[in-house]
């Protein structure tokens, strides 16, 4: 099966007829996407703004890391249950959207990236990693993620 049949597939399905012909359940699971987001960004940015030598310097950024990533992993889960009915909704406008193929792409990165380089800077012991890479690695991180939202609200702008 190719990637436009199966777009082609998602958009004839009758969860994607119910996001399109309720009235609510689109802008309730939208909201849903929201919170989970921030949730996820929060998780994201408070170990790297710790990497990057500001905001909450008394606490170890390896402890707070791993106190983060409960919520990151979390706000993921809900991100993508609530991501996925979203794509069934509007499945042919998001293949045909380059905007939603990038993003893709840099959540797939920012995946590989935040639970391999940054978590093994995040858990590693200060001293050992320097200045410079826990704040390059913090500086990826946020580029990457902000990126990937940027194009994902570009979505619903442009396409």
């Amino acid at each position: 099966m190719s990637t436009l049949a199966f777009f082609e597939w998602m958009q004839g399905t009758p969860l994607s007829a119910y996001f399109l012909e309720t009235t609510w359940s689109s802008p309730i699971i939208q909201c849903i996407h929201l919170i989970a987001l921030s949730a996820f960004a929060g998780a994201i940015l408070i170990v790297d703004v710790r990497l990057l030598g500001r905001g909450l310097t008394n606490t170890p950024v390896a402890q707070l890391a791993r106190e983060a990533e409960k919520w990151l992993l979390g706000a993921f889960a809900v991100l993508l249950s609530s991501g996925i009915p979203q794509v069934f909704a509007t499945a042919l406008k998001e293949y045909y959207s380059p905007y939603f193929w990038l993003k893709m792409q840099l959540i797939l990165a920012g995946l590989v990236f935040t639970f391999t380089i940054r978590r093994k800077v995040a858990l590693a012991d200060e001293e050992r990693m320097g200045k410079v890479w826990p704040k390059l690695v913090a500086l990826v991180s946020i580029a990457i993620w902000t990126s990937a939202a940027i194009w994902a609200r570009l979505i619903g702008l442009l396409s």
